[in-house]
């Protein structure tokens, strides 16, 4: 791997992958909803949409399309809550392409107020589509939940109110205030050769001498106890998070949390699985998983489980955490989700996009990169008694909180069951 800082603070962080054809160029950029005012909830997911609309060299969206259509590239972007992304992935003989397009959009784009107006509907049937699946609409409410009326809670598509009136002046200056080079790293993984991206991007990313405007918002603490968040919908099916506050990523715990995590819920061979599924034949999927940010984090099991019986699930999950808290557990279980993360992460990392996105995360946002034989270490070195004293620290009854969306009145059965 190898990082290269311009004299204006842009960033380049390549990883050479021999054994394949292929190239990611990744664009992060330090945004998202943490950098959001209430007003202008969503404006980072707007403006991620924008982008692709048309500027300087590639004028239009199908410009956009055509330009990455025409050598087989696949391309697209993200919003989360402390960085937004932007990759194209193609055959490693046409990352200049891929690079010039990225860099056009994010430089020159024209923000053109019709476009604006016409992108209004799309994304107002993508918050609609959110809206009627719960699948999703159940971790941003576990989210607001855990977080409260802040940045970190809110989701990332924003309100209805700022998709219908945000204007043309609000995305020149969001942008000018943090889609600036010291805010900016570029991460390409595959095929390559340093030297030449780096001069490539030397020649594309001409940036003005603006400095990153504000830092993300900082956590506050939520002061709101309420416990179960129900969001009344006629649905056949109940959607459940049931989990507790957790660590940062950058927290010498990390890696103990994500192998509870798989102990608790990571595959089909998890405690979750077998008891809530399999055993008790209480829901279809269900998972535990971590959500890992830059001062916080959440540990949580989601399930979509029967509607009649919607509390015995959740009961049969609260079960496993009270199981598993203070408990050595065995060490070929301990064996098992320890090779199971380091063999996903594997797999993971024979995709020259999920290489980028591993590199260029960890650089955008710690400055700090972890390859994949540091993060292997710090899974080895895991023990059951690590296992132990993290869910003594993070399994909390008083802590534990329930996002539910099903046809339901009242809380008062769930609240019975929300306990050790």
């Amino acid at each position: 791997m190898k990082k290269t800082t311009l004299p204006n603070g842009l960033r380049i962080i390549t990883k050479k992958l021999s054994s394949t054809q292929s190239a990611t160029v990744l664009v992060l950029v330090g945004a998202g909803s943490r950098y959001e005012s209430k007003r202008l909830n969503g404006i980072s997911h707007f403006l991620e949409h924008m982008f692709f609309k048309g500027a300087e060299k590639f004028k239009s969206a199908k410009e956009v399309s055509e330009a990455i259509d025409m050598i087989g590239g696949d391309f697209n972007a993200f919003t989360g809550k402390e960085y937004v992304g932007y990759y194209v992935k193609v055959a490693a003989q046409h990352t200049k392409t891929a690079l010039d397009v990225i860099a056009d959009m994010l430089l020159h784009s024209r923000f053109d107020t019709t476009e604006i107006d016409k992108e209004r509907g799309v994304i107002m049937e993508e918050y609609n589509m959110y809206q009627d699946t719960p699948m999703y609409q159940v971790g941003w409410d576990f989210e607001r939940l855990i977080y409260g009326d802040q940045p970190m809670g809110w989701d990332q598509v924003g309100s209805k109110e700022l998709i219908k009136t945000v204007t043309r002046e609000d995305f020149i200056a969001y942008q000018g205030a943090l889609y600036t080079p010291e805010n900016i790293v570029v991460s390409v993984a595959g095929n390559i050769d340093h030297d030449e991206v780096v001069g490539i991007i030397e020649k594309l990313f001409h940036f003005d001498d603006r400095k990153k405007a504000y830092e993300a918002s900082p956590l506050e603490i939520n002061e709101d106890q309420k416990r179960v968040f129900l969001q009344h919908k006629r649905t056949e099916q109940t959607h459940v998070v049931v989990g507790f506050p957790a660590y940062p990523e950058d927290h010498k715990d990390h890696y103990v949390e994500k192998v509870l995590a798989v102990v608790l819920g990571g595959n089909m061979s998890s405690r979750m699985f077998l008891s809530v599924r399999e055993a008790q034949g209480l829901c279809y999927y269900i998972s535990t998983s971590t959500d890992d940010y830059m001062d916080t984090g959440i540990i949580s099991t989601r399930a979509g489980v029967d509607v009649k019986r919607s509390h015995l699930a959740v009961e049969a999950i609260c079960a496993e955490y009270a199981k598993i808290k203070g408990e050595l557990i065995p060490e070929a279980e301990l064996y098992k989700a320890k090779e199971y993360l380091k063999g996903k992460l594997v797999l993971r990392l024979e995709d020259s996009e999920e290489y980028a996105h591993l590199i260029g995360k960890q650089e955008l946002l710690y400055k700090d990169i972890h390859g994949p034989e540091k993060i292997m270490e710090e899974i080895d070195a895991v023990t059951a008694e690590d296992i132990k004293r993290v869910t003594e620290d993070l399994f909390d009854e008083d802590k534990l909180r329930l996002a539910v969306i099903g046809p339901y009145e009242e809380t008062a059965e769930f609240e019975k069951v929300l306990h050790f």
